[in-house]
């Protein structure tokens, strides 16, 4: 898997006349095999890209929702490792793109070498780190691109015109766009045209880049965002396997058929 065709990813949802569709889920929740199903259902159901969280005790920006599943998860007992085999396994039978959102302290943990070598052998296409800010992640960015491991840098509405040129400037061909001043799971604070108005002062900035928004997007907006190039949708998806595992329902099947509706929703 390389960077290539992470960007073939997003090609294919602009042929098809909408944005791309990105999930994001906890790797691990509620446990490795049920992670593994949600991930083949999600696939089934026509994701462009999965996005894969690592769960850490203390993550920044992270709603409720994917609270309960984080804490599910490392209840459970999964480490990085496990969440790197189930990678690996999925990878076995579907050319779906998986991107990892993890935080600095899991990769310093594993050494940043080793940790892109458990990535490339689990063929993950891409990295998000959510709090290792620009300048700072240059040199782990520079060892993503020499691996073919696209490295996701973070604009926000406070990223100023400058430092947004600048970041954009060293970015690779992916970035992402934290479409509001929230954790995630919130109701959208600002409308959807002042999102894609930002949206699109990246891509006048930066044409050829890619950028995914993410924060606040549900199946009642995100409609306004087919336009785009594509948006994440991820509390949401983990309030349903909360709901399918406190009902005894299958979260795989009820999460699959969730992101079926998402994408009937980005067509229409």
């Amino acid at each position: 898997m390389t960077s290539s065709t992470l960007i073939k990813s997003f090609e294919r949802a602009k042929e098809n006349g909408r944005a791309a569709l990105l999930t994001y889920t906890v790797g691990g929740d509620p446990d490795k095999k049920t992670s593994l199903d949600i991930f083949k259902s999600i696939a089934d159901s026509g994701v462009d890209i999965i996005e894969c969280g690592l769960g850490h005790g203390a993550n920044i920006g992270d709603g409720g929702a994917i609270q309960d599943s984080t804490y599910r998860a490392l209840s459970s007992g999964i480490i990085t490792d496990d969440i790197f085999e189930i990678i690996k396994e999925f990878k076995t039978d579907y050319e779906t793109d998986v991107i990892i959102m993890t935080y600095q302290n899991k990769i310093m943990a594993y050494g940043e070498d080793n940790f892109l070598k458990k990535c490339i052998n689990s063929k993950v296409s891409g990295i998000i780190c959510v709090d290792w800010p620009w300048p700072l992640n240059l040199n782990f960015a520079k060892k993503c691109k020499e691996n073919s491991i696209v490295f996701i840098q973070l604009l926000c509405p406070t990223t100023n015109e400058d430092r947004l040129k600048s970041i954009l400037s060293d970015a690779h061909d992916v970035v992402y766009y934290v479409s509001m001043l929230s954790t995630t799971g919130q109701k959208l604070k600002v409308s959807s045209d002042e999102i894609k108005k930002r949206f699109n002062l990246i891509k006048e900035i930066s044409p050829d880049k890619k950028c995914i928004i993410g924060f606040g997007i549900t199946a009642d907006t995100i409609n306004d965002f087919k336009d785009t190039d594509a948006c994440v949708v991820g509390s949401a998806l983990c309030r349903e396997i909360t709901r399918s595992i406190d009902e005894k329902l299958n979260p795989a099947t009820n999460v699959g058929n969730m992101v079926n509706d998402l994408k009937q929703k980005l067509r229409s």
